[in-house]
């Protein structure tokens, strides 16, 4: 296991000190939202929704890459930027700010090495994460591939705090998790009507090293319940097929993914946790229309007959 070089409390403070100078020097670049809840049952949905003034000035910013751009995408992670480094978490992993946060204090635990986006995550990155989620409480995720809402091809995990939205539960889907029950070696949520894999994590686990360990075994659980494999790719070991995974203290939800898109939003992992972005009004009246539920349905796979 690679070496630890993130000093127990040391994280938090890191990560503010380096959000109000990213912003002060202009580094950091937030996306403005409205925040409002649709409600679908039990699950009260945070949807987030650019502002007016935000969606332009971001056509604005787009039109001048699209001016500047010329060969292959670059890699923002090779190098990154200082001005948003927060921590040297273990050999292998370093914690970015996102530069387009919606939500504050957004974290990225990226490979210091370029790996590609679609390998199965592996010890490493389970110890860098679980250091992470060691230091305050929050919700990690991962978004595998382009077509589980991943827009960097370069291999890294997110977490961002809890709560995700203003009022209660802190995971706006926990009341369904609680639901829970067994099926297989991994659970099932009865309400959830899409595939996935569900399992709780134990929270007595003592060691730092022994909680990766737990929640790699623990994702591979989920992989295989959920049908997804491993293929080799130059060299790599990767997923057979999109997916899109959450991780917080207490339980890990696995989804594997059929489309980005759901009539135009875009649904990342923190969608299957309760939480949506949308770029326009007309995207948040789509969500309204269809129930968010119906939205997650059809991003995800439906249960093998």
């Amino acid at each position: 296991m690679a070496h630890r070089h993130l000093a127990p409390g040391t994280l938090w403070p890191a990560i503010e000190r380096q959000t109000e100078h990213a912003l002060r020097c202009g580094a950091l670049k937030p996306v403005d939202t409205i925040q409002t809840v649709i409600e679908s049952g039990v699950v009260r949905f945070v949807v987030r929704q650019v502002s007016s003034l935000a969606r332009k000035e971001q056509q604005r910013r787009q039109a001048r890459e699209r001016q500047t751009q010329k060969g292959p995408a670059p890699n923002p992670f090779l190098p990154y930027e200082p001005d948003l480094f927060v921590a040297d978490i273990t050999d292998t992993h370093v914690a970015l700010l996102n530069k387009f946060n919606v939500i504050d204090h957004h974290l990225l635990i990226v490979t210091r090495d370029f790996q590609r986006q679609e390998a199965l995550l592996d010890l490493a990155d389970f110890d860098a994460l679980m250091a992470c989620m060691a230091e305050f409480d929050g919700i990690g995720f991962y978004n595998g591939g382009p077509e589980a809402g991943a827009s960097q091809p370069h291999k890294h995990l997110q977490i961002v705090p809890l709560p995700l939205g203003d009022a209660a539960p802190s995971v706006p889907v926990a009341p369904l998790l609680a639901e829970a029950v067994a099926d297989g070696p991994a659970m099932r949520v009865p309400r959830l009507p899409f595939r996935h894999a569900f399992a709780r994590m134990a929270s007595n686990t003592p060691a730092p090293a022994d909680t990766a360990r737990t929640a790699l075994a623990c994702y591979h659980t989920l992989l295989e319940a959920a049908g997804i494999g491993a293929i080799e790719a130059n060299g790599a070991r990767c997923q057979s097929s999109p997916y899109n995974l959450l991780v917080t203290r207490e339980w890990m939800l696995l989804v594997p993914r059929s489309a980005e898109h759901v009539e135009g939003v875009s649904v990342n992992a923190l969608g299957f946790a309760g939480s949506l972005f949308v770029r326009d009004a007309a995207h948040r009246a789509s969500i309204e229309r269809l129930g968010p539920m119906t939205v997650l349905q059809r991003a995800g796979l439906p249960w093998p007959q």
